[in-house]
């Protein structure tokens, strides 16, 4: 019978030229396939289908004669409901929450009233991974997401985390959708640099040091330099040198006092080697008091990024318009619900283009991300609505169809010390030249315009070095996309292309010029007027669901004490 019944599996087709859709590179069929299908897969009633999945739920029923089992593979949001008889395996282990199954049954239309519109009646049982119900630790109740952090490995088996994985799946696919079909070019810039993009210093270092002068450390102890050994070298090292002026003054053949000279190097070498370590101290490597990083693996300082941007920009000026989406770093120690230590950002840069382009592409960009999750993960994203956020899909649309709102800097702080005066109260105290806290973006976003805002033109003292400085020397030609919910989403700015302004203000934050030579290249040799931005990933995922804290958007959240797996 199983035989047969998988030979019918691979060929089952449908009347009406519909058929069960399989997985391409695994003999089941993928749950979403059969219960996303706009009949609730009812019009497959009475076909054949492995699938394969981790029990939700399930229980015993009629005296244990059989058990209803709700399976999930993590292709979708939905459950397909399993009814397996107890002659097709042991009830009592496959009702457990946490079971893994694959099945081979028969799609049945269910009784009238139930809510699922199709249900698996097993025929065989083909795969069980057991689970031992008193150590699994997520049962089959709702756990706080906090809980879930401690259990990363494990929480994508969740409804909310998996969901949220499909949902920046969906996010990340149309990022280079929409990048891609714009004439955009995907650039991988490096993670380990030299350069700090933002100045901030709140970076990871990179370093071999610690571990080198632990191991010279241990050698050290273990096999300590001795005046005897090195005495003994000097004796062997002159005992060579006897040895081929002999040879020499015996007029030997070239042969042989070629292989003489060859041992006197090695008792050279060997005597340079020890005399070195005689000289070995134990410790990180120093230099003039500072530490000697010409002895580090990079030969000069290393950190993890805290941004692609830097290097993406000298393909921009090439390649003219360029995108970098990787993991970017902040070694910043913050325990807030809006701070991750690795964290992914979207970088595109622009060249021959002005700030003006870069709100454009900005506000295009946004919009699709909203309209792509609405079109194409609807499933998950009412899952959200109900369980997380209500206004999620509302909020989506509005992003997606509704004008940005663009303001300078400066108007958006008369709009802040307005409502102060008229009795709204912020934590944080508002005047021209403080960055915008979260709760003032929150402000512009959610209660005064009721929409996303594009705030530009912001005081140089508070933005990059790298930003253009405007001609009244007091602002930079930068900008920020502010949404409602998660406040800023996107930081950008035209890119400050003169090379004596840029030298000055790199000068002016008191950074190196050294390390940023490079860039400067580019203002050196050909520049051009250019720009781009960087969103958060993570935010516009928090924007997207609605969840409070970003340590649940991101499958291995890393944050001050914590870096599982």
């Amino acid at each position: 019978m199983a035989d047969d019944l998988t030979a019918q599996l691979a060929t089952a087709t449908l009347d009406n030229n519909a058929s069960v859709q399989r997985a391409q590179f695994s003999n089941r069929v993928p749950i979403k396939s059969i219960i996303l299908r706009p009949d609730g897969g009812s019009g497959l009633a009475g076909k054949l289908a492995r699938v394969g999945g981790w029990v939700k739920t399930g229980r015993k029923a009629d005296k244990d004669a059989f058990a209803f089992l709700e399976l999930n593979d993590g292709s979708c949001s939905g459950n397909l409901q399993v009814i397996v008889e107890a002659d097709k395996g042991d009830l009592g282990q496959l009702v457990l929450t946490g079971t893994s199954l694959v099945v081979d049954g028969v799609l049945k239309l269910p009784p009238d009233g139930k809510r699922q519109k199709v249900e698996l009646r097993v025929e065989k049982v083909i795969h069980v991974g057991l689970v031992d119900p008193s150590k699994y630790p997520l049962p089959k109740t709702r756990l706080p997401l906090e809980f879930l952090r401690d259990y990363v490995h494990l929480r994508s088996r969740t409804n909310t985390i998996s969901a949220v994985l499909r949902i920046r799946d969906a996010l990340a696919y149309a990022t280079h959708t929409f990048f891609h079909d714009h004439g955009f070019r995907y650039v991988q810039t490096p993670i380990i640099t030299t350069s700090d993009c933002e100045g901030a210093g709140e970076m990871f270092q990179v370093t071999t040091l610690i571990n080198e002068a632990e191991k010279l450390e241990k050698d050290l102890i273990e096999n300590p330099p001795s005046e005897a050994d090195i005495e003994a070298a000097k004796l062997i090292a002159k005992e060579r040198g006897i040895d081929v002026a002999q040879l020499k003054s015996a007029k030997a053949s070239k042969q042989e006092i070629g292989a003489a000279v060859v041992e006197l190097q090695k008792a050279k070498d060997n005597l340079v080697k020890l005399e070195e370590r005689s000289k070995l101290q134990p410790g990180i490597p120093r230099k003039d008091g500072k530490i000697d990083y010409t002895q580090d693996f990079f030969g000069r300082q290393a950190f993890l990024t805290v941004s692609g941007q830097l290097q993406v920009e000298s393909y921009a000026c090439s390649l003219s318009t360029v995108y970098t989406f990787g993991p970017t770093f902040r070694a910043e120690n913050s325990h807030t619900s809006r701070h991750l230590a690795e964290f992914w950002m979207v970088e595109p840069e622009i060249a021959f283009a002005e700030l003006e382009d870069d709100m454009n592409c900005a506000e295009a960009y946004v919009k699709y991300l909203c309209q792509s999750l609405l079109d194409n993960c609807r499933e998950d994203m009412e899952f959200m609505a109900d369980k997380i956020d209500k206004s999620c899909i509302d909020r989506l649309t509005m992003v997606a169809k509704t004008p940005f709102v663009r303001i300078t800097y400066t108007e958006a702080v008369e709009l802040l010390t307005e409502a102060v005066k008229n009795g709204k109260k912020f934590e944080n105290h508002v005047e021209w030249g403080i960055d915008l806290a979260s709760e003032h973006e929150r402000y512009l976003t959610e209660v005064r315009f009721q929409k996303p805002v594009i705030v530009y033109n912001y005081p140089k003292g508070i933005k990059a070095f790298y930003m253009r400085l405007n001609d009244d020397s007091k602002t930079v030609a930068a900008m920020d996309v502010l949404v409602p919910k998660v406040g800023e989403l996107i930081g950008g700015s035209q890119r400050e292309e003169r090379y004596d302004v840029i030298v000055s203000r790199i000068k002016e934050m008191g950074l190196p010029l050294e390390p940023y030579e490079w860039y400067l290249d580019l203002r050196r040799y050909g520049t051009v007027k250019h720009c781009g931005f960087g969103l958060g990933f993570e935010r516009m995922v928090l924007f997207a669901t609605g969840i409070d804290n970003i340590r649940d958007v991101i499958p291995f959240p890393r944050y001050p004490g914590r870096a599982d797996l």
